[in-house]
């Protein structure tokens, strides 16, 4: 219901506004004139004059009655307008920088506050992280890093905004929008337990800006068979160490499937038909502890036996049963499934690629279990794309969060420190099928995931519809950076954020006088126009049960100890550098002729 009242418009509103007008150059200037005229006597060796603003702007002779004329002109006059008039220049560029600085300064109304957000706050934070970790309950100061991992600042305050470590989060941020300058990095940084990284690139990116601040804390370790960081081989990961049940061999021969092919190709007959042949050779190589290049030899030799008295011999009947049906069933459909399976595993076929997950002389082997307990760090890097090469990547940090399961569940059920998971680029190098399903129970053991993408469709492609509207919804933080150009998704969020109620006045004048009338609407808080607009530096934070909030994002490059990061970034990129070249570089004999 509008509200109306009458103003009689018989000048007396003029005059008062003048009135303020006036007050607001007159008491200032006087004030300015007073002062300048002290100093001007002052150092004409005059006595200092009392308190007398008005007198020193209107009769400055009677204050300072032996300053000469011109002095007084230029002291009590000139001066205090010219400061004046400065002050007000100066004044107004500072208001038209705060009015138009935009995004990060300006404070948008309806969203989240301090209190809305007091879960994600300094205090209650740290008592939660008393709560979950037994090695804090009793120290006197906790450091912030125990306490979870830090998303930013609350938009135009110092309140720091973190994630519990019994949160699990996605972040949805388009390139070069602070997903790993302002995410993964202090993330790693600030991690108390071990580190789990997946990522398509090295130079210049998390794996550079982290290493050597890794290598400080614990053992690192570096998967690297496409030579994205041409990373000397310096570890070994049995892939078919989880293999030796049917379970196992099953979510080993999924990685492959699900890197080679969309969710949406998943269920076909071809598809499921390879990966379940790939499935049962691997189960026959883990029980007879064979390499995993050894599967590569039975899919091209369907006839070969060996697999099927392997699995007969460890009890398998009936699995034995079902690769003899297939090897022996019509030769057609034989071959198109082999053919389908061989293409899933085809990365195997690449020496390069095949030793990092074979057994190596004088390399040590890297042991989830193991790194589960320590405050390593390992780095899975694998190219877009990458097929078989991104399925072993999928697959060793599937195979680390198991075991980081149970662990937990040794331990009590949570592990302490916790383990950090960024699988940064899932959609492209990690492309674990049952993800979001782990999300509803990750957070609980301690195993805190942050799946970072660059858009929702993208991690529709991989988990289809269904699956990453689970993972959506079971992600207790959801963190929206800028460069969202998805109108659907963008008005999806728009609604999440919610209304607020909009005051409108409105004026009439009639010859009783002004009426001016107040009524309220409600309009969105952040229209889907303004969250594709947001700006670099800023990110949307939605966390369960809590209003969503507008963050200023923190960059690695502009917290303490910068400098000291970014010389060692530098010195790791171009040490990736010098090992290309070298790389690519023919060898030359004694002559100095390439050979």
């Amino acid at each position: 219901m509008p509200l109306s009242t009458n103003k009689p418009s018989d000048g007396y509103d003029i005059a008062f506004r003048l009135l303020l007008g006036v007050a607001a150059v007159v008491v200032p200037l006087s004030h300015l004139a007073w002062l300048a005229g002290n100093i001007t006597a002052w150092l004409a060796g005059r006595p200092w004059a009392a308190y007398a603003p008005t007198t020193a702007l209107l009769h400055p002779d009677q204050l300072w009655p032996h300053t000469g004329e011109t002095s007084l002109l230029i002291g009590a006059r000139i001066v205090p307008v010219a400061a004046l008039l400065a002050l007000a220049a100066a004044g107004g560029v500072l208001w038209s920088r705060h009015k138009t600085s935009g995004g990060r300064k300006k404070k948008i109304a309806g969203m989240a506050k301090p209190r809305d957000i007091e879960p994600l706050m300094a205090k209650a934070i740290t008592d939660k992280a008393r709560s979950l970790r037994p090695s804090l309950k009793t120290a006197k100061r906790i450091d912030a890093r125990d306490t979870g991992v830090l998303l930013g600042n609350l938009q135009g305050t110092k309140h720091e905004v973190r994630m519990g470590y019994e949160d699990v989060a996605v972040a949805i941020m388009a390139p070069r929008s602070g997903k790993t300058t302002s995410l993964a990095v202090p993330s790693i940084l600030n991690a108390p337990g071990p580190v789990l990284l997946t990522s398509n690139k090295a130079a210049g990116d998390a794996y550079t800006a982290t290493i050597d601040a890794r290598a400080a804390v614990g053992r690192v370790w570096s998967m690297d068979p496409q030579q994205i960081a041409h990373a000397a081989r310096e570890m070994w990961w049995n892939p078919l160490a989880d293999a030796k049940t049917l379970d196992g061999a099953g979510r080993l021969a999924g990685h492959f499937l699900a890197a080679s092919v969309d969710a949406s190709q998943q269920g076909d007959f071809w598809s499921k038909a390879g990966s379940n042949i790939l499935s049962q050779l691997f189960l026959a190589a883990a029980l007879d502890d064979r390499p995993i290049t050894d599967v590569m030899q039975w899919l091209a030799f369907p006839a070969d036996r060996t697999p099927l008295d392997i699995l007969r011999d460890h009890g398998f009947t009936a699995v034995a049963a079902q690769l003899k049906g297939t090897v022996e069933g019509p030769p057609e459909t034989r071959d198109g499934i082999y053919e389908t399976a061989r293409q899933y595993a085809a990365a195997l076929l690449n020496s390069e690629i095949a030793a990092w997950v074979t057994p190596q002389k004088d390399v040590p082997e890297f042991r989830p279990s193991q790194f589960v307990t320590s405050t390593d760090t390992l780095y899975l890097l694998s190219k877009d794309g990458g097929g078989g090469a991104s399925a072993l990547i999928a697959a060793c940090a599937d195979s680390v969060m198991r075991a980081a399961t149970a662990q937990a569940e040794r331990v009590g059920g949570r592990l302490d420190p916790p383990m950090l998971a960024i699988l940064d680029e899932a959609a492209n190098v990690c492309k674990i099928s049952d993800l979001p399903d782990l999300y509803s129970h990750l957070g609980s053991r301690g195993i805190i995931p942050i799946t970072i993408l660059q858009s929702y469709r993208q991690g529709q492609k991989v988990w289809g519809d269904a699956g990453m509207d689970a993972m959506w919804s079971a992600s207790t933080v959801k963190v929206i950076g800028s460069g969202i150009d998805d109108p659907d998704f963008a008005d999806k969020l728009s609604r999440l954020i919610g209304d607020h109620d909009v005051e409108t006045t409105s004026t009439s004048h009639s010859e009783s006088g002004r009426s001016t009338s107040v009524s309220m609407r409600q309009e969105r808080i952040l229209p889907a126009d303004a969250i594709r607009a947001l700006p670099k530096g800023t990110a949307l934070c939605f966390a369960t049960g809590m209003r969503a909030a507008m963050l200023d994002l923190r960059p690695w490059y502009l917290e303490p100890g910068a400098d000291e990061l970014s010389a060692a970034s530098a010195r790791a990129s171009k040490a990736i550098t010098a090992r290309a070249v070298a790389k690519h570089t023919p060898a030359q004999d004694d002559f100095g002729l390439a050979s």
